[in-house]
């Protein structure tokens, strides 16, 4: 995958308002201590001004794990020994399964590529991957979910199971290479679930750059295949209901020092998280210090979720650029990964008695 440098931020910044200053990023434990004397930093018409590169990394998974039952933090002493594997030199980035094993000793050693299965075959993502600052975990919280209680997603309702259901149906028994059309949207370039709304930590790639003017707020995402989020904050009404989008349609509003967006008109397409079209997103932006923006989240459908669940996930300063997520170079090589199976199964077919 080619990345190149993203020219469309550039455009972004001169076409809306300079970004403004990149702190140095930084791995908070939990939300910082008030401030006495810190301010919240204003636009020029009195805004909160979050603009800036901000990032989401961490090994936080969006789910508590199983063998932690009703434990929603961890210990001082169980944070640091955590921390201490998971920002070693070596570890691997993309390893974020490795908070769901309960055995210290085995977590160390999968995190450490040299233990790989050798059949794994992919670059060391070690080098390629880490960042200035290595993930780690953003807080003590044993999950990024605040809401349920047990820092799990609700159970899905017989409506949502039944979709499901039928979508297995409609693909029959097609393998998973059988045709494009089968393949993850994500590797089709089509949609990132975790590029929001809600906005969610992706595996890598997580740099998040706001702009600001009077009348919107811009959300460039490194990873994304979808441009970038550019949320109304004047007031307008959303877009009517039968237009439906990938990304669903937003509306920010500001409580105080809170951007609050509020989004609908999702399609019935990206089902993120088994969800339905009728999926409600608020999310809450907070600037709490100058290297913080305090974020959450609260989704509601009905037809997926008998109750609504939340999230919340630190956004953290850190320095730019951004690069292009150039997803296979406009999706080309969708073609070479249908070749390599055809040619898989014309072997696997001359194999045969």
């Amino acid at each position: 995958m080619d990345y190149r440098l993203r020219t469309v931020a550039t455009v972004l910044a001169v076409a809306l308002l300079a970004s403004g200053p990149a702190f140095a990023q930084s791995q908070s434990q939990s939300a910082p201590d008030a401030d006495a004397d810190w301010e919240v930093p204003r636009l020029a018409d009195g805004q909160p001004d979050l603009q800036g590169y901000w990032t989401t990394q961490t090994f936080t998974p969006m789910e508590r794990p199983e063998y932690l039952g009703d434990k929603a933090f961890y210990t001082e002493e169980e944070f640091a020994q955590l921390q201490s594997q998971l920002t070693v030199d070596g570890a691997d980035p993309l390893a974020r399964f490795v908070i769901e094993i309960a055995d210290p000793e085995e977590r160390e050693r999968v995190l450490d590529q040299t233990h790989r299965d050798e059949s794994y075959v992919h670059y060391d993502n070690a080098i390629w991957l880490a960042t200035r600052v290595p993930k780690g975990l953003s807080t003590r919280r044993t999950s990024l979910i605040v809401d349920p209680p047990n820092g799990r997603i609700p159970p899905r309702t017989e409506e949502a199971r039944a979709r499901a259901a039928a979508r297995r149906a409609a693909r029959g028994d097609r393998g998973p290479f059988d045709g494009y059309e089968l393949r993850p949207l994500s590797e089709r370039c089509i949609y990132y679930g975790y590029n929001g709304p809600p906005l969610q930590p992706p595996s890598y790639n997580d740099i998040h750059q706001i702009f600001q003017t009077p009348t919107h707020v811009v959300i460039f995402t490194e990873q994304n295949n979808n441009p970038p989020r550019i949320i109304p904050v004047d007031g307008r009404p959303p877009i009517p209901e039968d237009i439906r989008l990938w990304p669903g349609d937003s509306r920010g509003r500001w409580e105080g020092d809170t951007l609050v967006v509020e989004t609908s008109n999702f399609n019935d397409k990206s089902a993120w998280q088994g969800s339905s079209r009728g999926l409600k997103v608020v999310e809450r932006f907070t600037r709490v210090a100058d290297d913080q923006i305090h974020f959450t989240f609260t989704v509601e459908d009905p037809a997926t979720w008998d109750r609504p669940w939340s999230a919340e996930i630190p956004l953290m300063s850190t320095e730019g650029p951004m690069y292009e997520y150039a997803c296979h170079e406009g999706n080309h090589d969708i073609r070479h990964i249908q070749e390599v199976y055809r040619n898989i199964e014309l072997q696997e077919a001359a194999a045969r008695p």
